[in-house]
């Protein structure tokens, strides 16, 4: 018994010796011949961890991540390749321009498939590669014009970064809308765009659109982030453990990539994940913002690294002073958020029994992170004063509900009905337009009474709200379409 229990220890120690980088990536390789992509990924991905300057290794990534059709994942890791272990593989070159030519950045793909020429003329892809040119010369003017179209993409996106960062969310959503239209292979696009979304408040339309980006682009790591934080936010928490479970295994070779998974993890409380990318990217010299330091600093506190913690908060007080907000382990003690209607209903509730502190408190906190929630508590704080400073869709929510409130004063008080309102309110921003806030608040009230035997008759709900019975019977309409 004894001598077999060891025998099967020496045996398990061979096997686990056996299984390095080399080992994974022949299985890699076995699955992508057998057309696993998903499989052939997930090996190579663990055989780049155990070896992370294999050039071979990566590139192979790179071109399954292509056949999966995550075109600018497999792009950042030829760049990486270029830039910090092969100058000389040309054929990266070539696999770029593939993907670029996917993306429909054809001015890119040109330029890629004539480095690739340039660089070996005569190389294993040149007759692909020279179908692939004569695919894209288009002449003088075509080049010209896809030039211009290059030149008009980058413009768009970074206007749309532009008002997405500064909180112009209307805008950045409209902005965003349309690269994706025209560029439907754009990931990241999409995934501001669920961004966006998210900040406005429309958690709806910011997870549909997540789904859209991994329902074509498996594993896309932006989107899987994205996810976990909407699912965080409202409160999934069997998603929000599993998506967390998975994403802890996920090796980004990206310092962009390291730096989302890490404060996204962190943020979710998986924080000796989060600390391990974010202090990995710190020892590099990454010229991080002051969200990055926040949680970086934040989840070295809570793996117990406290005195480096204080050190990187002090340097964030001195480099962003006035922002007179408490440490992040002090904001993280607090209760977890609860769901955005949750949320929503409290910041009201607050402002009817005064608690101006609280809100004030609110707004200098960035444990809430869509400005949409800032800007409704902006509006709490100072009234129509506030309006031209806020977002279409906050000023929606709190026009809506102050005209509930003259008419239900005493119940919109109530936690229950508050919550309920502002659950039909995200779905009403979610699914149809922001107007005649009139018509949105009277059907609200009426479904309301309705359902809690306080029946009025349409006409008199109407009157009330200083509408047609007949918009009344629209308004019902639509909630009910959008409620099903």
């Amino acid at each position: 018994m004894g001598k077999h229990t060891s025998e099967h220890k020496n045996h398990a120690q061979i096997v686990q010796l056996l299984q390095d980088g080399q080992y994974f990536f022949h299985k890699g390789l076995k699955a992508y011949k057998e057309r696993n992509l998903k499989r052939a990924s997930k090996l190579i991905q663990r055989a780049v961890h155990l070896e992370p300057e294999d050039s071979e290794m990566l590139s192979q990534l790179a071109v399954i991540y292509s056949e999966m059709g995550q075109y600018q994942e497999s792009n950042d890791l030829l760049d990486y390749i270029m830039a910090n272990l092969e100058a000389e593989m040309p054929e990266c070159h070539y696999f770029k321009a593939n993907n670029f030519a996917h993306l429909g950045l054809f001015q890119e793909a040109y330029k890629e498939a004539a480095a690739y020429s340039d660089a070996d003329p005569d190389g294993e892809f040149a007759e692909e590669n020279d179908s692939l040119l004569d695919l894209l010369d288009l002449g003088d003017d075509g080049i010209e014009d896809s030039l211009y179209d290059q030149d008009e993409l980058l413009v768009k996106q970074d206007r749309a970064k532009s008002l997405l960062e500064s909180g112009q969310l209307a805008e950045a959503v409209a902005a965003l809308e349309e690269i994706t239209a025209e560029y439907p292979e754009l990931w990241s696009a999409y995934n501001n765009l669920a961004l966006a979304y998210f900040y406005s408040g429309n958690v709806v339309k910011a997870k549909q659109t997540a789904y859209e980006v991994l329902s074509h682009n498996e594993g896309n790591l932006h989107a899987l982030c994205n996810l976990l934080v909407f699912y965080y936010y409202e409160r999934e928490d069997e998603k929000v453990a599993e998506l967390s479970d998975q994403l802890s295994n996920v090796y980004p070779m990206l310092l962009e990539q390291r730096y989302k998974l890490g404060a996204t993890l962190a943020l979710v409380g998986r924080y000796e994940i989060g600390y391990k990318w974010l202090k990995s990217l710190y020892k590099t010299g990454f010229e991080g913002d002051d969200t990055f330091f926040y949680w970086l600093s934040c989840s070295a506190y809570f793996t117990g690294h406290t005195d480096f913690a204080e050190t990187i908060w002090r340097k964030v007080e001195s480099q962003y002073p006035g922002e007179d907000r408490p440490a992040p382990w002090i904001e993280r003690r607090e209760a977890l958020p609860s769901s955005v209607e949750q949320r929503l209903a409290a910041y009201y509730i607050s402002s009817t029994k005064g608690e101006t502190e609280h809100l004030e408190a609110v707004i200098r906190s960035k444990r809430i992170t869509a400005p949409f929630e800032n800007h409704f508590v902006k509006l709490l704080l100072n009234g129509d004063s506030a309006a031209a400073d806020v977002s279409e869709d906050a000023l929606f929510a709190y026009q809506t509900v102050k005209l509930l409130e003259q008419a239900e004063k005493e119940e919109m008080k109530t936690e229950v009905m508050s919550c309920w309102v502002f659950h039909v309110i995200q779905q009403i921003r979610a699914a149809a337009p922001l107007k005649n806030e009139k018509g949105w608040a009277a059907a609200i009230c009426y479904i309301w009474k309705e359902a809690h035997g306080k029946q009025d008759t349409k006409k008199d709900t109407a009157a009330r709200f200083g509408i047609s019975p007949a918009t009344l019977t629209k308004y019902m309409k639509y909630i009910d379409d959008i409620l099903e």
